[in-house]
């Protein structure tokens, strides 16, 4: 696997060092009052740059109309699947290089990250899953504790291939516009809470879609700011989705961020049916952009499927 950054500009090496040491800082807080032997021998074998950053072609461009930046997108992995667990290990981090990119101005870059143990990577390499291939592909490590590698890929064939993705559009889109349809009944009920429950439940639904008929892996999060910052990865059709030139737009998809929590169980969450209403038209959108997405890298497995027969 690459270790080297020579692709990147100064500042932004700098500032991937940046993150790493905060991520160390913060995994040997998270593990230091452990008492279980297995928690003590804790560490983190790898730390893999995918993505944009990885591969070249990410957009730095905060200032423009559009306002589109890429994130930084990390690979953390992890010798005890009990280390995996957000809640346990990883919040910390999270709110951390958040704090230190909204408030410290520490950081410059958004970054996102997911955990898992080698076995898991292996997996999915394995069983061909395409993110797990392109990591492994264009994949820089940041860190590794030790020289043992990825396994070898096993690509699926084409058959396969083409009866997961099917599989994974009829299961995910029929759920996501079932979630949408809902929001809609809530609203119509006055239930706004609801509505907003519901709209987070059709983009998170939204996202697994296209995560998975397009790469065959999606992050078991209900985080919207982090599977569309995945998705995104995908197309761009899907940036179009939801507009951010604007800071009233942008806080309208906070609330929706929010709403799987707080619209349930938050006495203080409070939501509009304007805001509900300019969220559903940018869910529709997403919808359209997703199905389109996903119809045609069905078609593009077909005709492989047929090339090989």
């Amino acid at each position: 696997m690459r270790t080297d950054l020579d692709h990147l500009p100064a500042n932004k090496q700098r500032e991937l060092e940046r993150v790493v040491q905060i991520i160390f800082e913060e995994f040997e807080d998270a593990l230091a009052l452990a008492q279980q032997q297995w928690k003590k021998k804790g560490r983190i074998e790898k730390i893999i740059l995918y993505g944009s950053y990885a591969r070249g072609g990410w957009v730095d461009e905060p200032h423009t109309a559009k306002g589109y930046l890429s994130d930084f997108d990390l690979l953390i992995i992890v010798n005890d699947k009990r280390l995996t667990e957000k809640v346990d290990y990883w919040l910390k981090l999270d709110d951390r290089l958040i704090r230190e990119l909204a408030i410290d101005k520490t950081l410059h870059t958004p970054v996102n990250f997911i955990v898992h143990t080698l076995q898991e990577v292996n997996d999915g390499l394995a069983h061909g899953r395409y993110f797990f291939m392109d990591v492994a592909k264009d994949g820089i490590a940041l860190h590794q504790f030790d020289d043992k590698e990825l396994h070898t890929p096993k690509p699926k064939t084409p058959e396969q291939a083409l009866a997961m993705a099917k599989e994974y559009f009829a299961e995910w889109m029929p759920s996501a516009e079932y979630a949408r349809t809902l929001a809609g009944y809530s609203l119509n009920d006055g239930q706004k809470n609801y509505a907003a429950f519901n709209l987070h439940q059709a983009t998170e639904r939204l996202y697994h879609c296209v995560l998975l008929v397009c790469t065959f892996y999606t992050p078991h999060v209900h985080n919207l700011g982090f599977l569309r910052t995945q998705a995104e990865r995908i197309d761009m059709r899907l940036v179009d989705a939801w507009p951010r030139e604007a800071r009233v737009d942008r806080a309208r998809f906070e609330k929706l961020k929010e709403a799987y929590v707080k619209a349930r169980y938050s006495k203080h969450y409070r939501i509009t049916e304007e805001e509900l209403l300019w969220l559903g038209g940018c869910v529709e959108e997403l919808g359209r952009a997703v199905h389109a997405i996903c119809s045609e890298r069905i078609a593009v497995l077909d005709v492989e499927v047929s090339r090989s027969s």
